[in-house]
């Protein structure tokens, strides 16, 4: 299958991979195809009050992909399985190697140039380097406007920042952001975070790493920053740690029918979370990664179980 012939075969792709995978479930038992789903839930971005679905999609790894057809048509059944169930958030870098570009090109491919929320990052070294950077992510990813322009792990932020607030006033980006993705860079962010006024906010959080619930959730909830979370399976670690246990019965009572919906919907359910942003390059992965994004989620109480019971696996 090449990319110009997916819109023919994808009604049989959606079927054969059964509809959002795992399931999504009004009522317990009862299953919903692609065509009848529910709206995602959604958050609120607290500068604007703008909606975003919470389930995003990374690109990091994954998309850093070169001119295989065979590839690219992989990853453009990924995206459409992404932008068919809701989701609109896809975030990028640089860093990524050659992702940027291969979005962009899957985006123009698949027709989703205006659905999309683009956030990318800037991670280099100096002001002009910075500036020629962001203006060729725009190319890539083939943008006039992006919606998150991020600062790398926190990397010169002191010349980026800046920029970024003279591009949004210009109406070049629309909202500005800082991430981390390890744990060492915590006590810099969160000095950043009560001092100087960014949309957006991106760290780790997952089952198995819950240092941000601390303070870097509470911070953010404080100052209005949008969340953004990446590693929410700790990059593969939770999934090696139940592999081979099965799902509790107790998941149905907040819909998870995979420990992947297991793991995001934990993630989801804290209230400070705006959107997760789980990586793959497989559509079946795609499809029960969004099914997360819909019907019921734990609770706090339930939560504390989660937490106690992948504690003892």
């Amino acid at each position: 299958m090449n990319i110009s012939s997916w819109h023919m075969n994808r009604r049989t792709f959606i079927l054969g991979t059964g509809a959002f995978a795992a399931g999504i479930a009004l009522a317990p038992g009862r299953l919903l195809s692609a065509a009848a789903a529910p709206d995602p839930i959604r958050r609120t971005i607290p500068v604007t009050g703008e909606q975003l679905p919470v389930m995003g999609m990374g690109t990091s790894r994954t998309f850093d992909a070169g001119d295989s057809a065979a590839v690219l048509n992989d990853l453009a059944d990924v995206m459409h399985a992404f932008f068919d169930h809701g989701g609109t958030l896809i975030d990028t870098s640089p860093m990524y190697g050659r992702a940027e570009s291969v979005v962009g090109r899957l985006l123009v491919a698949t027709g989703r140039q205006e659905v999309v929320f683009a956030a990318t990052k800037v991670w280099t070294d100096g002001r002009e380097n910075g500036m020629r950077q962001m203006a060729q992510s725009f190319e890539r990813i083939g943008v006039a406007t992006m919606d998150l322009m991020q600062i790398h792990n926190l990397r010169d932020w002191q010349t980026h920042l800046p920029v970024l607030r003279e591009w949004r006033q210009q109406g070049r980006i629309r909202y500005i952001g800082i991430t981390t993705s390890h744990g060492r860079g915590h006590a810099e962010l969160e000095g950043l975070l009560r001092t100087e006024p960014f949309d957006f906010v991106q760290f780790s959080y997952n089952l198995q790493d819950r240092t941000v619930e601390e303070r870097l959730l509470p911070l953010a909830a404080d100052r209005g920053i949008a969340v953004l979370i990446n590693r929410p399976f700790q990059r593969g670690d939770l999934f090696r740690k139940t592999r081979g246990t099965p799902l509790p019965e107790w998941s149905a009572e907040f819909d998870a029918r995979s420990w992947g919906q297991f793991f995001l919907k934990f993630v989801i359910a804290h209230p400070a979370v705006t959107c997760v942003i789980p990586a793959t390059s497989k559509a079946h992965h795609m499809l029960d990664n969004m099914a997360a994004g819909f019907g019921r989620l734990p609770d706090g109480a339930m939560r504390r179980r989660m937490v106690e019971y992948i504690a003892k696996l």
